[in-house]
């Protein structure tokens, strides 16, 4: 039984007190204080005036997509639609033997009203299919030969959950939005490999050991996928815990309630605790920069249209209750306020037909959310999954979402600090690769609501300011509460899990703004095990 003492330094325990060492044993906390630094320590720590703090979660995340990204064309950093071009056109030489060019994630800002064409994409790669998704993952941009292959064309109908953006003529013009519009195109597109998917997630996995995180959330799981998955898992590919959320379909969920099971059981029967499947995902809506977020009036520069709902209304209450009679966690996307009131009626109404039981449902970004449905979260148990790396006004924000829903409609997003105030349970999440998946880019945001130039000053909503506490419990304590298990980490106290942070920083004492500028992790453990740096670690995105 070997103990490790950590000293010199602050502990943050997340109880509402610090301590100044911690001792751990056997993957579990021992001691903090003066108790840990009186005993005989195996190994020591120097926290050389640093802040060890529980390690950190992610609620909401996308790990293979992120992986996947690292493998093809380099296009998040582009600044322009010819730097992308560009990008591609360099890729495509570097990579002849590759049939389909598929990316991610470029900015959708950089083309009027986020509308790209497939001509664009023509000039630098005409003759193999190209396929780049917008970093919202709810939007892609193809060539003429993607289309070509997929048998889009003029004559193609809109599919009923999505929508191909057309020239004057009806030509497609390369944009699909949303499920069967993205599908038409990827779904022609080879498969990926489990060898691939092993790849990403070993990769995504050890960028977010890097960052300080120990468990995360994969909000968007196929049945498909699950072999690569387990594969990670028997190979010790991953670097953090796991937890899958398998995607429900609306088209075939009553089919798919077999395959939850058998999937479940699969994970159970591995006994890997780094990987669980214990959660099912809905995509209530959509969002809002492509229209397809589900609001209750119209949007402000299309009054024809409300967005695009998913699921029918009552087929959601239904397959939603099938779920939850299995056991299993609902994880409801919900970005419109009234995607945000549908999740919270899906969620009532299976409470009244399934009786009560610790379910903690969790709906993600509720980004735009009625006043009158705010009590509704902490009356329903409701986890409310939040990306605070949104709640700023970047170009996004302020050339797509803004005029999409008006100013007063803008003034009800992200509302971070009156869920807190109204008793909600709150978990931060990423969204990654969509956005930054290190905790310390998304803390300074939640606690200032400003951008990285300090702009707007005193905050953009600033009521919905929230302390810097609060925002390291949301990416803690929060987390693990979201992931029934609170008893085991989230919190720094004797008998805890040994689930640890190190930063070279102690950014209780720094300016907000600064902490992702001077502050980084030096080590990170998982149930006592250090899992960054690793000595066998030689790969990053």
């Amino acid at each position: 039984m070997t103990s490790t003492l950590f000293h010199n330094g602050t502990v943050w325990t997340g109880t509402g007190a610090t301590a100044d060492a911690l001792t751990m044993r056997d993957g579990l906390i021992e001691a903090l204080g003066a108790e840990a630094l009186a005993g005989p320590a195996d190994q020591i720590v120097d926290l050389r005036g640093g802040l060890l703090l529980p390690a950190f979660g992610d609620g909401h995340c996308h790990p293979d997509h992120a992986g996947f990204e690292a493998a093809g064309p380099s296009i998040r950093r582009c600044g322009s639609v010819e730097e992308i071009v560009e990008e591609v056109r360099r890729y495509a030489a570097e990579h002849p033997e590759a049939d389909w060019i598929i990316g991610a994630s470029y900015d959708a800002t950089l083309a009027p009203d986020g509308m790209f064409d497939a001509r664009w994409l023509d000039a630098a790669v005409p003759d193999r299919p190209v396929v780049l998704r917008a970093w919202d993952y709810h939007t892609v941009w193809c060539n003429t030969e993607a289309m070509r292959r997929a048998g889009v064309s003029a004559a193609t109908p809109d599919p009923p959950r999505g929508t191909f953006a057309r020239r004057s003529d009806g030509e497609p013009l390369g944009m699909m939005f949303e499920w069967d519009a993205v599908d038409a195109v990827l779904g022609a597109a080879p498969a990926r490999t489990t060898e691939d998917l092993v790849r990403a997630l070993r990769l995504a996995t050890e960028a977010y050991a890097e960052a300080g995180v120990t468990w995360i959330q994969d909000a968007w799981v196929e049945h498909r996928s699950i072999d690569g998955y387990l594969e990670a898992a028997r190979r010790g590919v991953l670097a953090t815990r796991v937890n899958l959320g398998l995607r429900a379909d609306p088209a075939r969920w009553r089919d798919q309630l077999a395959e939850f099971a058998a999937d479940r059981d699969a994970v159970r029967a591995l006994g890997d605790g780094r990987l669980t499947a214990n959660t099912v995902k809905f995509f209530v809506d959509g969002i809002l920069e492509n229209r397809t977020a589900s609001l209750l009036a119209p949007y402000s520069d299309d009054p024809c249209t409300r967005g695009m709902p998913i699921w029918p209304y009552e087929e959601l209450l239904e397959a939603f209750a099938a779920v939850d009679a299995m056991g299993m966690q609902g994880h409801l996307h919900a970005i419109g306020d009234a995607g945000v009131r549908t999740a919270l009626d899906a969620i009532e109404h299976v409470t009244r037909v399934n009786g009560p039981r610790d379910r903690r449902p969790v709906i993600a970004h509720v980004q735009v959310l009625q006043e009158s449905d705010l009590p509704r979260f902490a009356e329903l148990g409701v986890v409310a999954n939040l990306q605070p790396l949104w709640a700023r006004t970047d170009a996004a924000m302020t050339e797509l979402t803004i005029p999409r829903i008006g100013d007063e409609r803008a003034g009800r997003q992200y509302l971070i600090g009156s869920l807190l105030g109204a008793g909600a349970h709150v978990a931060f999440g990423s969204d990654w690769p969509v956005t930054d998946h290190r905790p310390l880019s998304g803390l300074p945001v939640a606690v200032t609501r400003e951008n990285a130039e300090r702009e707007p000053a005193g905050g953009w909503l600033p009521e919905e300011r929230i302390t810097l506490d609060a925002a390291l419990s949301a990416y803690t304590a929060g987390v693990a509460y979201q992931a029934f298990a609170e008893d085991e980490r989230g919190v720094l106290a004797p008998g805890k899990v040994a689930d640890l942070v190190w930063l070279d920083g102690d950014v209780l004492h720094m300016d907000p703004h600064d902490i992702a500028r001077r502050s980084a992790v030096l080590g990170t453990w998982m149930a006592g095990t250090r899992t960054f740096p690793s000595p066998d670690r030689s790969h990053d995105i």
